[in-house]
């Protein structure tokens, strides 16, 4: 019989031993290398994804891979104005945030969401500090400018949204070289001290591109960019992405994200992948394993 309070024995010894063995060249790749994980969607709210996700990530830094945490918070934020009774605005898909929504999205993002991810790291035995864009200068922004779908002369204000200006590395490296894993909200500072609230996609990709990360790794609630037919696309150029934005197959909530992992791709970072976070240690099978999963995008 074998022992079902040990999920690891119902694998045979050699199997593990196999899987073991096919981890070790990855490792010995990877090693010293900073991966940025951006986290989102269903690994982000069910627990049984959320405890193994924080084990993969206090994994990767203990066999000497820098990871970086990004995360979103849509829903949650969502959640918490609905408690407030604030009724949410949105235009062309994006959250209007005046002044009251943006101190809702400040302690929903960089207290609540942001303290749940360093308690569930740190219980896995990882050491996680929570940081926001305002902390140690990282994240400058300014206010989006939103045009019109149909008539790009007509600008529309949508509050306290951000375009990042420039990001500031160095509070991230400075905690990596002390073995402590960075879980970042994506909200950034203005000229005068204003806060932003910046698409968590986008904070990534640019993260990834100023740290010169080996991978940005996007967690999704979908297996990777799917074709018209619903078929998964396993590996994407620049030129192929481009097709696809032109013929509307990526489109919606895809859009920016594509679009910053295929910036990111272009200024230097090594691989992007965007992945199926509802996929347990869905992290420890896309980089240390010949598995691939989910959506590779290359520059070229």
């Amino acid at each position: 019989m074998p022992d079902t309070t040990n999920p690891g024995s119902t694998i045979a010894a050699g199997d593990q031993a196999t899987i073991l063995a096919q981890a070790l060249p990855y490792i010995r790749k990877f090693h010293g290398k900073t991966m940025v994980i951006k986290y989102g969607g269903n690994a982000m709210t069910d627990p049984a994804l959320q405890k193994a996700f924080a084990e993969d990530v206090v994994l990767l830094k203990l066999v000497g891979i820098n990871p970086v945490v990004v995360h979103g918070g849509g829903p949650q934020i969502e959640s918490a104005l609905k408690r407030l009774g604030m009724q949410g605005q949105f235009i062309q898909g994006m959250r209007v945030t005046d002044a009251p929504t943006m101190e809702v999205v400040e302690w929903v993002l960089g207290g609540e969401v942001q303290q749940d991810i360093v308690g569930l790291i740190n219980q896995a035995g990882g050491k996680a500090v929570g940081l926001t864009g305002r902390d140690g200068g990282m994240i400058r922004a300014q206010k989006l400018k939103m045009l019109d779908n149909t008539d790009p002369s007509i600008e529309h204000d949508i509050g306290q949204v951000g375009d990042i200006v420039s990001v500031d590395p160095s509070v991230v490296k400075a905690l990596q070289d002390d073995a402590f894993i960075p879980v970042i909200s994506p909200i950034g500072f203005g000229e005068h001290n204003e806060s932003y609230n910046i698409n968590a996609d986008v904070v990534a990709a640019k993260l990834a591109t100023v740290l010169q990360a080996e991978k940005l790794m996007m967690l999704t609630n979908i297996s990777g960019v799917l074709d018209k037919a619903g078929q998964l696309l396993t590996d994407l150029t620049a030129k192929r992405i481009d097709e696809l934005f032109a013929d509307g197959t990526i489109s919606g909530g895809m859009l920016p994200k594509i679009a910053g992992a295929l910036d990111a791709a272009k200024r230097g970072v090594n691989s992007v992948h965007i992945i199926d976070g509802r996929v347990p240690h869905v992290l420890l099978l896309e980089i240390l394993t010949d598995q691939a999963f989910g959506t590779m995008i290359r520059s070229h």
